[in-house]
């Protein structure tokens, strides 16, 4: 179990407030790690971290707006100053907020989608990677989808940004990996009982052609992916790279 710890070892998970974000901040403080959570709202991540300092761990709470470039530099700033390094980066933040026919979705629209899912991750990951250089070793963690494997109807902005997100993944491990001895992996979720399913999951019709897709036929709990990230963190995961996991409840299996 010694492979699975993350003692000594600080963690940053955006959309850290709720969903699969809290459940792997939680999941990284239970490892032994020192857990930076960002989200937009301060006091739903005030509650995350005290219940993180409740359980005997460590936890600090930084508000952040993946839209805004100072709130991205603001968050790496205060990490260091806090914990002085930064070893694991978990890019969970992300949004899918329209659902339209693709001939309809507005500029602003797609902007704002592959602003705050692939482009913060990106920059986030740029300046947490130069940190990780310095002790030759680190941990990024792409939350992506299902999404970015296979299309969705209605959700263009949506399904190419976790596309490019999962190329992202794949472009920074084998620049990386050699060099600096940071692996970047991603998790690709199915639907889980999410706020960001939360429409889909209200709809009768969508909700039960979702789950008859879905071997499992359940949507997942967010608890359920915290074994992959809590692998994908540590050092039992050395020798992975560059790799997407699936935890999806058999969808990709169709």
């Amino acid at each position: 179990m010694e492979l699975f710890s993350l003692e000594g070892k600080v963690a940053m998970v955006t959309g850290g407030s709720r969903g699969i974000g809290k459940a792997i901040a939680f999941a990284l403080s239970k490892a032994g790690a020192k857990v930076v959570v960002a989200a937009t709202k301060k006091d739903l991540l005030l509650k995350v971290v005290e219940e993180i300092r409740g359980q005997g761990g460590d936890g600090l709470a930084v508000e952040c707006d993946l839209l805004k470039d100072a709130d991205l530099s603001n968050l790496i700033e205060q990490t260091l100053r806090h914990y002085g390094r930064l070893d694991i980066l978990v890019n969970n933040a992300g949004i899918s907020p329209f659902l339209k026919k693709s001939e309809e979705v507005t500029k602003e629209e797609w902007e704002q989608v592959l602003r705050v899912n692939l482009t913060a991750p990106f920059l986030l990951s740029r300046e947490a990677g130069k940190i990780m250089m310095r002790n030759h070793w680190g941990r990024i963690i792409n939350i992506a989808s299902v999404g970015g494997l296979v299309g969705f109807q209605r959700q263009i902005a949506y399904c190419v940004s976790k596309g490019g997100l999962l190329q992202m993944t794949r472009v920074l491990a084998i620049e990386w990996t050699p060099r600096h001895n940071i692996t970047v992996n991603a998790i690709a979720p199915g639907y889980f009982v999410t706020d960001l399913t939360e429409g889909v999951r209200a709809s009768k019709t969508i909700s039960e052609n979702l789950l008859q897709r879905t071997p499992m036929r359940r949507f997942g709990e967010p608890n359920e992916v915290v074994a992959a990230a809590i692998y994908l963190a540590s050092e039992s995961a050395s020798y992975t790279t560059g790799t997407v996991l699936t935890v999806d409840g058999g969808w990709m299996a169709f």
